[in-house]
């Protein structure tokens, strides 16, 4: 089992990695495989295309921006290509253009308020995140059709890739690579016998497919990314675009526990840091998923007080991403990092367990108390429903990565009080998580049917 860690941190825009850039992602594979047919055929006027959302997709997919992702997919848009953008005027040019265009002279007619349909009557199968793409000709003949299904953290299946796989995940076999473990225990086991830290190994598999300088500069990126994406939020005021009226908080926290900082706490830090890049996330900013948009606070948080508050070299940070990155694959091997598929545990409870494994390996940890730390944070998560209030990412989103941030700081620490040695195994709590998630009511995965997302009475 393999995948990297340039894959796993991914440099894109919110407010959602399942609900708007798999879908971006999605839509934009779609135009490609429009330009390969019109590249090959005779017969290419009068064609439009059609999106019909599923699942999740469809009940919570505006609150999500799903609809503006497919556009901007269509259109031939990537998060990483966005990430720099002025989303909302690029959205509004381009909803009102009603078609565009492939092969230089090719037109599809595409109008989003027509053409992207929120089907909320038939979940597909195989997950709650589907999506189908449909080309038609003048006379609704369908000419090319695809189901894509956002299998969280902006991966994203079409249904044959979906329909082989044991685990929602592409992932290369892990034979070609030096440390090919695909569980806890393997990498605990492999450590032992090599003698290499879980950064060391993580970092030789990757030296498969990378030079180490690539990887170097990659990581770094992704560190960059973040503590932009940190400082953005912790400058801006103002109030979340969706209706909820929820105004930002995070500038205002952090200039309280500048002003008296010898009364900020350690949760006081790492709540600002964390809410900042959530709050960059609900306004559709360019975030790092990490592994998800929806928990992309956590892990930056613990980073950026580990650098800011407690000296961190850029090689801890590395060490820091490389091991979040061993821990974030096994979980999304063998479980399920999407917030539709198996609640917010498996959003910023595997964020929680990335950084608390991260931050104990910076600080010196052995391969037993990371995987550890790990396994504390992610059990202190186990049964955490997604239930956004209004299908959007703010409440208890915003708030719950601060909290996030603050279990995996704490589960780091405790473990490193330890030696490592504990009942629970680091893969059972997996196991346990994807048991209680396929176990979850559908109320509380992402669909904003249940829990916080109807407790709200209008006055």
């Amino acid at each position: 089992m393999f995948i990297s860690v340039l894959d796993l941190f991914k440099i894109g825009i919110g407010p959602s990695s399942s609900h708007t850039m798999g879908p971006m992602m999605a839509a934009n594979d779609f135009r490609s495989r429009i330009y390969q047919l019109v590249a090959t055929s005779s017969n290419n006027k009068a064609m439009h295309v059609r999106c019909v959302l599923k699942g999740s997709l469809a009940f919570t997919g505006k609150g999500h921006a799903t609809d503006r992702a497919v556009v901007l997919g269509f259109h031939g848009y990537t998060p990483v290509a966005l990430s720099e953008q002025d989303v909302n005027s690029l959205i509004a040019k381009l909803w009102a253009t009603h078609s565009f265009t492939v092969n230089k002279d090719t037109v599809i007619t595409f109008n989003p308020d027509i053409d992207i349909v929120f089907d909320k009557h038939e979940t597909l199968p195989q997950h709650p995140n589907g999506m189908v793409c449909t080309l038609l000709d003048e006379n609704k003949k369908i000419l090319l059709s695809e189901t894509y299904f956002s299998i969280g953290g902006g991966f994203i299946n079409t249904l044959a890739e979906i329909s082989q796989l044991n685990a929602p995940l592409k992932m290369e076999s892990g034979k070609s690579f030096p440390f090919p473990f695909d569980s806890a225990r393997s990498m605990l086991q492999m450590s032992q016998q090599s003698n290499y830290s879980i950064a060391e190994m993580k970092r030789a598999n990757e030296l498969t497919k990378l030079t180490a300088n690539e990887l170097d500069q990659g990581l770094d990126k992704i560190w960059h990314a973040m503590q932009r994406c940190i400082e953005n939020g912790l400058a801006t005021e103002g109030q979340l675009p969706g209706g909820l009226k929820v105004s930002r908080r995070a500038k205002k926290l952090f200039n309280q526990l500048h002003e008296n900082s010898e009364k900020a706490t350690l949760n006081d830090w790492l709540c600002a840091y964390a809410m900042a890049v959530n709050e960059e996330n609900a306004a559709g900013h360019m975030v790092v998923t990490a592994p998800t948009n929806g928990a992309a606070g956590v892990i930056p948080a613990v980073l950026y007080y580990m650098v800011k508050h407690e000296n961190g070299s850029i090689e801890n940070v590395r060490d820091f991403l490389l091991t979040a990155a061993a821990i974030g694959g096994i979980i999304k091997h063998r479980s399920s990092i999407s917030g539709a598929e198996v609640g917010c545990q498996g959003e910023v409870g595997s964020a929680a367990a990335m950084a608390a494994a991260g931050l104990c390996a910076a600080q010196g940890g052995t391969a037993k108390q990371i995987e550890n730390a790990a396994e504390i944070a992610l059990e202190h998560h186990l049964g955490m429903t997604c239930d956004p209030v209004g299908g959007l990412v703010q409440v208890p989103c915003i708030e719950r990565n601060g909290f996030g941030a603050i279990k995996a700081h704490t589960a780091a620490a405790l473990a490193r009080r330890g030696t490592g040695d504990h009942f629970m195994p680091l893969d059972n709590c997996i196991e346990a998580m994807k048991q209680t998630g396929l176990e979850m009511s559908h109320k509380y995965k992402e669909t904003s049917l249940g829990g916080l997302a109807v407790s709200i009475t209008e006055c």
